[in-house]
């Protein structure tokens, strides 16, 4: 096993008896939520996929060490330190483990280090992708080159409804990443269940996630499969409210001059003091529900 990763026990049990693992990350933890809210989300998160019969490992840098799986009181740690906690893409690794540091992992590392642990699903809010703008900022998450390189199944509501999501899917598709909707045929925007813009394959099983996962990684093609999963109908919010306040929320980042890493913690926080809380609420929501379909699809794997 690599020397830098430290898988807990329960995960690591679960991995050797062949049970249903399903990953999760923890920038939700430290910059996507107020604490005590990011922790209560994430226990409760855990405790759905243990009700759908999987094993949650909540994933990582803790001192240094790669984590698969954390111990309640590491999930308080890291809800308390919140922003303090070094966001961790692919590139700070290296240099978060050599000084022995923290990470809260972003959907490429958690990408990465559930990849290494041998944990082939992964549930979270909402990708990352090709930010508005990016033609002259170059603004493009990570996650769509993990996605493209990386062996993981990433069950998520969408890409997250502030970025260009019809430049996302290009982004995607030039790098062969099946984007798939689940139970449906447009992209879900994160917030709403609908976006204007088509997936490439609309699946309606478990089953058949599990099945399509498979034979990819048997023809030899590489890389991780995206699969979308509108937020529960009655969460769902109205697009042209959710627009508005994405739009002001834009605009207010642009002024204020932030960009890079600090640019989705920003727009995130915002919308939701625009919403009154109301979008908070509403990623709550679609967590859990990508974890509860995360669970079920490890289970059929």
């Amino acid at each position: 096993m690599n020397k830098y990763l430290s898988v807990s026990a329960p995960v690591a049990e679960a991995l050797a008896k062949g049970k249903p693992v399903v990953a999760l990350e923890s920038t939700i933890i430290s910059h996507g939520m107020p604490y005590p809210q990011n922790v209560e989300t994430a226990l409760k998160v855990e405790a759905a996929i243990r009700e759908a019969g999987a094993v949650p490992a909540t994933v990582a840098v803790i001192g240094g060490k790669l984590k698969a799986g954390l111990t309640p009181e590491e999930i308080e740690y890291l809800g308390k330190k919140g922003t303090a906690v070094t966001k961790a893409s692919r590139r700070d690794l290296p240099v978060l483990v050599a000084r022995g540091e923290d990470g809260a992992t972003t959907v490429t590392t958690t990408m990465i280090i559930a990849a290494m642990a041998g944990i082939k699903v992964f549930a979270t809010g909402g990708i990352g992708g090709v930010h508005r703008g990016a033609e002259t900022t170059m603004d493009i998450s990570a996650d769509l080159e993990e996605l493209s390189r990386t062996p993981v199944m990433v069950i998520c509501a969408g890409a997250k409804s502030i970025l260009d999501l019809g430049l996302t899917l290009e982004y995607l598709e030039t790098k062969g990443v099946p984007v798939i909707g689940y139970g449906t045929e447009e992209l879900p925007a994160f917030y709403t269940r609908k976006s204007g813009f088509r997936v490439d394959y609309r699946v309606d099983t478990p089953e058949e996630l599990a099945s399509a996962f498979k034979v990819k990684q048997e023809m030899g093609l590489g890389g991780g499969m995206l699969v979308t999963n509108p937020i529960p109908e009655e969460y769902s919010m109205d697009k042209a409210v959710i627009d508005a306040a994405i739009d002001q929320a834009v605009e207010e980042c642009r002024l204020k001059g932030i960009r890079g890493k600090e640019t989705t913690p920003f727009l995130l926080a915002r919308i939701k003091d625009i919403t009154g809380g109301d979008s908070l609420e509403a990623n709550i929501a679609l967590v859990l529900n990508n974890a509860r379909l995360a669970a079920r699809v490890a289970a059929c794997m």
